[in-house]
């Protein structure tokens, strides 16, 4: 007898747990299956980002053209028909560059191009070349060696679909002015982390730990990188580098947000988005115009529904992403204590590459609701790959209050050709390719806005 409840104990419990398993209705799939291809055939995602690129262009945070990028969300927000557009402040240091240059002295006499990076102070260094082939290689130079000499590391990244080499590239860029500073450097250089061939440096935010006195720090087109080290193989290299750029107060810009409203849950929301501000070099096309044209349409598509998803669509074009995720830090403060309202948050920031996997970061019971997603994706070429994934950089402040990222895999592997260089223009994109992440999107938001059960976001407690 005992031996026959503890069976019916363990039968209702595995029955309990089943129930409480997050599942999407067969309906809502069969009406996926029709937004996917209606999405395919739109070209919202397009004009979008055309509109974004042409009417505002450069968007450097804290710039004049900030202050239009965000007249210009609310009012394309409007434009489209969402319910409800608002804004939220996002306070940040502004950077200004106003020039820079870079020429070799001496007998071989020739300049160079060159960006300064995000965050460097201006300034004009003359000094010898010491090179480093990556940045543990500077960071193990003897104490003093550089004072009066400028730092040149030569590290080259390698193209893949996921991005991978930037993490060292990356951490160049982040680390490697401070490291050359303690070694008594005055002046910084690097091999821009960029996979192209072409005579267009890469910027991006750099950071100077505390403490440190900052020294003028830039990147040099990867055909320069490569002329320096053709020079320093002939002999010593001195190089003047001057500076034009610098910290000028402070500046309040806005986070941009448009929401369709849920029919039966409005206050629980799937929140997809991009970053609206971009470096000055080019138009901010890939990075990212097009994940605020994705996000923007992939919404727009279900308010076409004949029947609202029961949950809303919150589309959020986040301030400042590059130089310091300040629009997505801004976000997850406010909103921490509604974390569990936010039922998935999945964000565009890696290019207008075809997307090719697709990943939550749900717990066990939402698995199969997961399932049900990436097998309505399937159709687009796009992989269910368990165990990989994350959240984007504006999402990650998020998932760290404890909402549940997803992840819409873009394929990356021509992205750091173009990524913070002159060369990122609308050109670039291929509108099919950006019609396919914007299927991608809009199905997945209306599936997860319909799903009957959570996907493990959870509020968690302050530190």
């Amino acid at each position: 007898m005992r031996l026959a409840l503890l069976a019916a104990a363990l039968l209702l419990a595995a029955s309990s747990a089943t129930a409480a398993d997050t599942r999407i209705p067969a309906k809502a799939l069969e009406q996926a299956a029709q937004l996917r291809e209606r999405a395919l055939a739109d070209d919202t995602g397009w004009k979008v980002t055309e509109s974004l690129t042409t009417e505002v262009g450069p968007r450097l945070a804290g710039s004049e053209a900030d202050a239009r990028a965000v007249a210009w969300a609310k009012a394309k927000f409007a434009e489209l028909g969402f319910d409800r557009v608002w804004t939220e402040p996002v306070t940040f240091p502004k950077w200004v560059r106003r020039s820079e240059s870079a020429e070799v002295l001496g007998p071989h006499a020739q300049p160079l191009a060159v960006t300064a990076l995000g965050g460097s102070p201006g300034g004009t260094v003359e000094g010898e070349i010491v090179r480093f082939a990556d940045l543990a290689a500077l960071q193990a130079a003897p104490e003093g060696s550089l004072a009066g000499k400028i730092a040149f590391v030569d590290y080259q990244m390698t193209a893949s679909r996921d991005g991978s080499g930037y993490a060292q590239g990356g951490a160049i860029r982040s680390r490697g002015p401070s490291a050359a500073i303690r070694k008594g450097a005055s002046g910084f250089l690097m091999r821009s982390a960029g996979t192209d061939n072409h005579r267009v440096p890469h910027t991006g935010i750099t950071r100077y730990d505390e403490g440190l006195t900052p020294v003028p720090s830039a990147a040099l087109s990867i055909p320069d990188a490569d002329q320096l080290g053709r020079l320093l193989a002939r002999g010593p290299v001195k190089v003047r580098l001057a500076i034009d750029a610098g910290w000028d107060g402070e500046y309040t810009s806005q986070n941009v947000i448009g929401e369709i409203t849920g029919r039966s849950r409005p206050d629980e929301v799937v929140l997809i988005g991009a970053h609206l501000d971009s470096w000055d070099l080019g138009t901010g096309a890939i990075d990212d115009a097009a994940g605020v044209g994705i996000t923007m349409a992939a919404a727009n598509l279900i308010r076409q529904l004949p029947q609202r998803p029961a949950r809303s669509i919150r589309v959020l074009a986040y301030a400042n992403e590059e130089q310091g995720l300040h629009g997505g830090k801004a976000y997850a403060e406010r909103h921490a204590a509604n974390a569990g309202r936010h039922l998935l948050a999945a964000e565009s920031d890696f290019g207008a590459g075809r997307i090719y996997a697709f990943n939550t970061g749900a717990p066990e019971h939402a698995r199969a609701a997961t399932r049900q997603i990436a097998e309505a994706l399937a159709p687009l070429g796009i992989e269910y790959a368990p165990g990989k994934g994350g959240p984007g950089p504006d999402i990650g402040p998020l998932a760290a209050k404890g909402v549940t990222w997803a992840w819409l895999a873009q394929d990356g592997s021509d992205y750091f050709h173009l990524h913070h260089t002159a060369d990122d223009t609308l050109d670039k994109i291929d509108p099919a390719a950006l019609a396919q992440n914007v299927a991608a999107y809009a199905v997945f938001a209306y599936l997860a806005a319909e799903a009957e059960g959570d996907f493990g976001s959870q509020a968690k407690p302050a530190p």
